[in-house]
């Protein structure tokens, strides 16, 4: 039980610091821009989309990338042209009439990755400050996972990698200094215990 109250309170912590970072800090901001001409650009990506999904500008069919010819032709063709890395939704993105479902999504998320968190650093009778390095940790790993392979591969802009990368190791820190304060309450109940028990047999 006393894992999932930690993971509770870590998600919870977490999920105030992401709208913290989202809505008084820059962070939230980094890399972002507001295109022009948008509805033209959404017209066009209507027709030269097909259904859901995530479309690469420019691209081809993964059979192609197979063929040597074909490849060096697509190399030569996209040397020195845009690249747009585009997640399409036909039926837009329901943020933009009310956040609260995905706010309500944003928290069990947070718990949920907060109770693996909290389960790790319950393996051991670690010391606080031990656990609280323990959860920057997982945060930068989760970073180097996830964050700079789309960075690599997918030109993800800098600016937004690096803020990636103060939110997620900020944020676990605060959410591990809170489980690990609640951890760490729970390791005294477990030592005094058995003197307690001790007392009572007496």
């Amino acid at each position: 039980m006393r894992i999932v109250i930690a993971g509770i309170i870590g998600g919870l912590v977490i999920f105030i610091w992401s709208a913290i970072a989202h809505t008084a800090l820059p962070i939230g901001e980094a890399g972002f821009k507001v295109p022009a001409q948008q509805e033209a650009v959404l017209d066009a990506l209507s027709q030269s989309t097909a259904g859901e999904g995530v479309y690469m500008y420019p691209s081809m069919e993964m059979e192609q990338y197979r063929d040597e010819t074909a490849s060096a032709a697509f190399e030569q063709r996209s040397n020195g042209k845009p690249y747009a890395f585009v997640i399409y939704q036909p039926g837009g993105n329901p943020v933009n009439q009310s956040m609260t479902p995905a706010l309500v999504k944003q928290v069990v998320t947070d718990i949920f990755s907060a109770l693996v968190a909290a389960w790790i650093l319950a393996l051991g009778a670690w010391s606080f400050r031990r656990r609280v390095l323990v959860a920057g940790a997982l945060g930068l790993f989760a970073w180097l996972a996830i964050s700079l392979p789309q960075w690599n591969w997918y030109m993800f802009p800098m600016s937004l990698t690096l803020a990636g990368l103060i939110e997620e190791v900020i944020g676990w820190l605060l959410a591990g200094a809170a489980m690990a304060w609640w951890l760490r309450r729970g390791d005294k109940e477990t030592l005094h215990a058995p003197i307690n028990e001790q007392r009572l047999t007496h």
